[in-house]
């Protein structure tokens, strides 16, 4: 890859920017199938990537739309076109300017002297995109069994509750809370009391309730579970919800218990309003993409350094999970967000996210300064200028 091609949405890149993106371009090939032994006879885009999520950040932005730019591989001297526009050659390389007018747009590059070969990349154009941030909390359970058991006379006298209203207050803040249906014999959602439904309505602008998982254990329960099993544990815990806190304050899921499905599920999910699914997209212990939906390395590569991926098959957007509060001490929450401003690809969505048992002393993982933790990543997502949103609002919480 020649020096001029050192670009990302437009921008010059960081040498770890690079070392991402020239990976991303390999993976991206091997999973069309088109690397050759040296690549002379085939056509191909490499950037943007096949469902590129693009914004005002990745290119120029007018009343026209948003030009960006187009590069891939084609044999030395052939001309190529992208979209009817000549794309410049440079050896076995080619780029070209194309103005973006549609939401969505498919890119294709083909060659007179190439027949029949034409290599295609579909982009979404967030037209309205603004700096933006989500805050998701996984794993709830206990506070809904304490109002259960305890019967308090408002839903603010559970001082979790009270905690996310005070930070709401504070920041702005609004918190898209995942539940369990049960956490085990103790108890399960139907035990529940509707008697706070108002105030469930009231808090609903700030505060959503989505299905997490039928229960904690076992780990992936949906790995490799049928669609039909992941939809009945949805439509449970959906039901429950309108039921004890009313149809306002109900969010389609945006978190899978440990982001694991088959990709058969994800058609399912979106007949039941799902738009966006969030997940880690990052190497475990053993080398391999983990906490990913089951993408192949090409996908999870792409997403590990960019804030959003969609795939067109089902109309699910994909989004990288920025900071996990409860993994993150209090002094490097800051440190761990500052890199996403400096990077194009991350510094417009900020996707923050925690789990509900670390808040709890009686849990054996407890963490007495998890609030200070998650304090500290709303702060600097205020002090940055992002508007708090839900991901599931127009789109990736742009609503207008």
């Amino acid at each position: 890859m020649s020096k001029d091609r050192n670009r990302c949405c437009g921008r010059r890149m960081s040498r770890r920017q690079f070392a991402q993106t020239t990976a991303l371009a390999a993976l991206a090939a091997a999973a069309a199938g088109s690397a050759g032994a040296a690549g002379q006879d085939k056509l191909r885009i490499r950037t943007p990537f096949d469902g590129a999520v693009l914004n005002r950040r990745c290119g120029r932005q007018d009343k026209d739309g948003l030009t960006i730019r187009v590069e891939g591989d084609a044999p030395p001297g052939v001309e190529v076109r992208v979209n009817g526009r000549a794309a410049e050659r440079k050896g076995d390389t080619f780029a070209v300017s194309v103005t973006l007018t549609s939401d969505e747009t498919t890119l294709e590059a083909t060659s007179p002297a190439l027949a029949g070969q034409r290599a295609t990349a579909r982009v979404v154009w967030d037209r309205r995109s603004l700096p933006r941030y989500r805050f998701s909390i996984d794993d709830n359970s206990f506070f809904l069994r304490d109002i259960a058991q305890k019967k308090p006379k408002s839903l603010w006298d559970c001082w979790y509750l009270d905690m996310l209203r005070e930070l709401n207050r504070r920041y702005g803040v609004k918190f898209t809370v995942n539940i369990y249906y049960t956490t085990g014999e103790d108890f399960n959602l139907t035990q529940f009391p509707d008697r706070y439904k108002g105030q469930w309505r009231d808090c609903s602008g700030w505060l959503k309730l989505a299905f997490h998982a039928r229960a904690n254990d076992p780990d992936r329960p949906y790995q490799d579970a049928e669609p039909k099993v992941l939809i009945a544990d949805l439509d449970q815990v959906a039901e429950q919800i309108h039921r004890f806190a009313g149809e306002a304050s109900y969010a389609p899921p945006t978190v899978i218990h440990w982001g694991m499905t088959r990709h058969s599920a994800f058609k399912p999910l979106y007949d039941r309003g799902v738009r966006v699914l969030s997940g880690y997209f990052r190497k475990n212990a053993k080398g391999r993409y983990d906490v990913n939906y089951l993408w192949n390395d090409a996908v999870s590569e792409y997403l590990s350094c960019h804030d959003a991926w969609k795939d067109f098959d089902s109309g699910i957007v994909f989004s990288r999970v920025d900071i996990v509060c409860n993994s993150t001490a209090p002094e490097k929450v800051v440190p761990v967000l500052d890199p996403q401003l400096k990077d194009p690809n991350t510094a417009e969505i900020i996707d923050l996210f925690t789990h509900e048992q670390y808040f709890w002393p009686f849990y054996r993982n407890y963490l007495s300064d998890h609030r200070q933790r998650v304090e500290n990543a709303i702060r600097w997502a205020r002090e940055n200028n992002f508007k708090p949103v839900f991901f599931h609002e127009g789109f990736l919480g742009v609503t207008a």
